[in-house]
């Protein structure tokens, strides 16, 4: 597409959404971010209520119950973390999979010099870096898509994956995770304008865009299959990355998006012209996603996050999110972790 058929597709959307546009289209193959220097604050250990128990087997496990399906955190070192710290030079740092155009979560921030990497997701990344390297700045961001999210930790691009990935059953199956650290559900974004009212019948003879890879369209597909989503829905709309749905929105190539609430909210606050319809129809979990056999690392990064949920996790929240998810933290706030893999 040219820069004048971009600019008369956006006629009416304004200069901030068209900003997502191009800023979409500038960062598709951008894939090795530099490192940033935003500082995390220093941790205060706290005591935090722990349940263990047996591992569940797989075809026992539920998507609703799968965030509890993680190790008992431990700050001992083991193979994984003596590699990460056996680096050397410029080299000796923590590789993470994040998101870059994910508006608080994960994105370039135009306003700093060098239009610096920020978020929520950025703000932990900082917190386990300090923990493990003893520097907060010790990382080397790699934009991964949301399609690739589970191949880059499987192939070790990376050596972990902190970019608004929800726990579930099918993805435990294939790469390991911590104990949640945030809490939402999937919503639909659409035009204010539009007569779509939630996740409902409004949605028949609709065009819905997803992220590939994403439980969002695991959700429509097995719903429209069930005969819960009108069989009249166009799902067949899948991006690598959640902004390219928001990028189809505004060129009106579809007719809503469905994703996880906390990300459609800050979609909404980049265009002032859509908004969330209706309220989350799931409750899903973000946790931090590693390799299988990296035990001693997933212990460590759940050692993070008791001390970060106690301090760290609000202030983020409250300087990232409070502006489009409210002040009121309580319902994006994780349940109290449980730790029911033993091995």
């Amino acid at each position: 597409m040219d820069a004048s058929r971009v600019r008369a597709a956006l006629r009416g959307w304004g200069g901030v959404g068209a900003m997502a546009v191009l800023c979409a289209l500038a960062l598709a193959s951008v894939l090795l971010l530099p490192c940033t220097t935003r500082t995390a604050a220093g941790p205060d250990r706290a005591g935090q209520r722990i349940a263990e128990g047996s591992q569940a087997r797989a075809g026992d496990c539920k998507d609703s119950e799968a965030q509890k399906q993680t190790l008992s955190p431990s700050g001992a070192d083991g193979p994984t973390i003596d590699a990460i710290k056996a680096r050397t030079g410029a080299k000796r740092k923590l590789i993470v999979g994040v998101d870059q155009n994910s508006y608080r979560w994960g994105y370039r921030n135009p306003n700093t010099e060098g239009a610096e990497l920020e978020g929520f997701d950025i703000d932990l990344v900082h917190r386990i870096a300090q923990d493990i390297l003893g520097d907060p700045n010790a990382v080397q961001f790699k934009a991964i898509p949301t399609s690739q999210r589970i191949s880059a930790i499987q192939d070790g691009r990376v050596d972990m994956v902190v970019r608004t990935m929800t726990i579930t059953c099918d993805r435990l199956s294939q790469v390991a995770f911590s104990a949640p650290y945030f809490k939402t559900g999937q919503q639909v974004l659409a035009p204010k304008s539009s007569s779509i009212t939630g996740y409902n019948g409004t949605l028949a003879h609709k065009r819905v865009c997803t992220a590939a890879g994403s439980t969002a369209y695991a959700k429509l597909d097995a719903d429209r299959k069930a005969g819960t989503l009108p069989a009249s829905t166009d799902i067949s709309t899948t991006v690598p990355n959640q902004l390219d749905c928001l990028v189809r929105l505004q060129l009106g190539e579809v007719d809503a998006v469905v994703t996880d609430g906390a990300l459609a909210a800050s979609q909404a606050a980049q265009d002032p012209t859509v908004e969330l319809k209706g309220e989350a129809f799931t409750t899903e979990y973000y946790g931090v996603a590693m390799k299988r056999d990296a035990t001693d690392l997933v212990r460590r990064v759940n050692r993070v996050l008791v001390d970060y949920r106690t301090d760290g996790w609000q202030a983020s929240y409250d300087k990232w999110l409070s502006a489009t998810l409210g002040k009121d933290s309580s319902a994006s706030r994780p349940p109290a972790p449980q730790y029911l893999r033993t091995s």
